[in-house]
């Protein structure tokens, strides 16, 4: 099944929708910041810009992309997650979230993940999901482990030096596919 633009997925407490343009000043913001360090940041607000449009973007291209992140009770926009599969490279596909700082430390993250992931075993039909990660990404890393994520030590090996690659498994979260 291929979709053309992000399909709408709810939480208990988040709204997982298509970015929409006013989402743009949190993403260039997190990318002129130092925790951006970790996404191959810091960039300039053009490089940023570009970056969030690839991610709207490759729903009408590939099926799959971003999705930005609101918090029911308040339609605050929290983050963004995202399933990525770079066509040039040799890398699996990805499931990959960022928060925006205030927003860190509540389990938006986790959520948002865990909803992006079953959308991509169940609905997209994906038997393997990776999370790249900076080897130095602590949060990250106890993120994708809560999630029931396992490093794959073999495809570390195979990686960027700095990163090290954790695998999500269709059983560990429900989907049987």
């Amino acid at each position: 099944m291929k979709f053309v633009c992000a399909p709408t997925l709810d939480t208990d407490r988040l709204r997982l929708r298509s970015y929409q343009r006013e989402d743009f000043e949190h993403f260039a913001k997190l990318y002129a910041s130092p925790r951006s360090r970790f996404v191959d940041g810091p960039v300039s607000r053009s490089t940023a810009w570009s970056l969030f449009a690839a991610g709207a973007g490759r729903w009408p291209l590939v099926g799959y992309g971003g999705w930005a992140v609101d918090r029911l009770a308040d339609h605050a926009c929290v983050g963004i997650v995202s399933l990525n599969y770079p066509i040039n490279q040799s890398e699996e596909r990805e499931l990959g979230w960022l928060l925006w700082e205030s927003y860190e430390g509540n389990g938006y993250a986790v959520e948002a993940a865990s909803a992006a992931r079953k959308f991509a075993f169940e609905e997209l039909g994906w038997a393997a999901l990776v999370s790249y990660i900076a080897t130095d990404n602590d949060r990250s890393i106890r993120l994708a482990e809560r999630m029931g994520a396992s490093k794959d030590h073999d495809a570390t090996k195979r990686a960027d030096p700095k990163t090290v690659v954790y695998r999500h498994h269709p059983k560990k979260c429900g989907s049987q596919k």
